[in-house]
């Protein structure tokens, strides 16, 4: 099974995508190299609570 989670910028704070993770791995904080419009760059995108 799988939940939702939001990714967010780590420069600017903006909450700019969702993504879906396995329950099993809830420990870890996913981590993605994703654009973002508010930069307006490719920055690292960390999961947020």
């Amino acid at each position: 099974m799988r939940q939702k989670v939001t990714l967010a910028c780590v420069q600017c704070g903006s909450r700019n995508y969702t993504a879906a993770k396995q329950i099993r791995r809830l420990g870890e904080r996913l981590m993605a190299n994703k654009f973002c419009s508010t930069c307006n760059k490719h920055t690292i995108h960390r999961e947020t609570k």
